[in-house]
């Protein structure tokens, strides 16, 4: 059965337009690359660049590129806000053709328009205030493209990244303040599931682009690149956990039952985006327990270019297969509306002091095992392999065989 059949006679599903789903997958690909471009900059890149001992020309040639990623991130963030602006109006205005919200009127009508019964700030004002910040961040991302600004983008992503963040945590704000510990749960959880999200895919997109300009860097740069991809495997280990961790939380939420996941449209979403998750943890599992000791291996033992093709052949593969699963989760993204539980006739989650208990022992697990991941991954780096294998003409290992 098709998921359009299998909408068509869910009870509670519909269906979101085709605007829908092309405005919101872009809103969110549009915060990739603004918060996590500039996260992953500050955290990673910079520090890398400013250790001591890299080549002057390897930290042009990559601040130079990085200062142009950060440009189009911020492109592409004005670009999607705005139709994720127009989006909103055409859902607020029942039944209003998007093409007629896309009209500056039609936003500015809806930009003012008065506050609610019982709430504090109007609606309007509140995502007023977002577009706002929106366009304060994308102004300091485009200013990359000056020539003049590509030989200083650290001023300008230190600025854009608390702009970025502000964008998606004003839009949570609740124009009517919250009345039940649940509803401060389902935002608190809501923004770590995106904003962990957006790090992570977009700081791989990130690296992805900036490992591209390898034709222009010296043989060293294997030393730099094994800095950075540490850096950033740190990154993304705190990203993973705030993903997963707040992931539980809005699956208990709106799923009632294991088979909910297969019985309800909801639930075939929900299932397909765990499946590409947890792919996209599967990748980044072979970066921490084969690649990442590998690399440090290498660097330990001088070996230039087998480091170099680790750093930037190897890792490179597997993170844009990473990109590619992310993709694909941003692309479920729009289907994920309702709930399964109300498809399934299923009563509404209640949360208990049980559930909060059980719910921070998952936690404290999970920070646990990405711990013990951490470690795992230096222990095997640190271990003794015999002779370093020289790569082949082909850019290959080849590993000595006895006899």
């Amino acid at each position: 059965m098709s998921f359009a059949h299998l909408a068509a006679s869910s009870v509670g599903y519909t269906m979101p337009p085709l605007w829908r789903i092309l405005t919101k997958s872009g809103y969110f690909v549009g915060l990739c690359g603004a918060i996590g471009a500039t996260v992953t900059y500050v955290a990673a890149v910079r520090p890398a660049l400013h250790a001591p001992g890299t080549e002057t020309g390897d930290v042009t040639a990559l601040r130079r590129r990085a200062a142009a990623c950060l440009a189009w991130a911020g492109a592409l963030l004005l670009v999607t806000g705005y139709f994720q602006l127009a989006a909103r109006v055409a859902r607020a205005g029942k039944g209003m053709p998007f093409g007629e919200a896309l009209s500056p009127g039609r936003i500015w009508d809806f930009l003012h328009a008065p506050a609610g019964p019982g709430a504090w700030v109007a609606q309007g004002t509140l995502y007023l205030i977002q577009n706002i910040v929106l366009v304060l961040a994308s102004a300091a991302l485009l200013a990359l493209f000056s020539p003049r600004a590509q030989r200083r983008p650290d001023a300008l992503a230190l600025i854009g990244l608390p702009l970025s963040l502000g964008v998606t945590l004003i839009a949570a704000v609740p124009a009517t303040a919250p009345t039940a510990a649940d509803r401060v749960l389902d935002l608190v959880f809501d923004q770590l599931h995106i904003i962990g999200g957006t790090v992570w895919l977009g700081g791989l997109a990130l690296l992805a682009l900036l490992s591209g300009a390898r034709r222009l860097l010296s043989e060293n740069a294997g030393v730099l690149w094994a800095d950075l991809w540490r850096r950033f495997s740190l990154v993304a280990l705190v990203c993973v956990g705030s993903v997963l961790v707040s992931g539980l939380w809005m699956t208990w939420k709106h799923v009632g039952t294991v088979g909910q996941l297969w019985t309800t449209t909801y639930g075939l979403f929900l299932l397909i985006k765990i499946v590409l998750v947890l792919g996209m943890v599967a990748a980044g599992g072979v970066n921490q327990f084969w690649l990442m000791p590998r690399i440090a291996r290498a660097r330990r033992s001088d070996a230039t270019s087998s480091l170099l093709h680790l750093t930037l052949r190897h890792f490179p593969a597997v993170v844009w297969g990473e990109v590619a699963l992310g993709v694909g989760v941003l692309a479920v993204v729009p289907f994920l509306s309702g709930s399964a539980r109300s498809e399934a006739g299923s009563p509404p989650a209640v949360t208990t002091g049980s559930v909060l208990t059980a719910g921070a022992a998952l936690t404290l697990t999970l920070a646990a095992s990405l711990y013990a991941t951490a470690k795992a991954s230096d222990a095997l780096s640190r271990r003794p392999t015999g002779r370093t294998p020289a790569p082949s003409a082909s850019g290959h290992t080849i590993t000595p065989t006895a006899g």
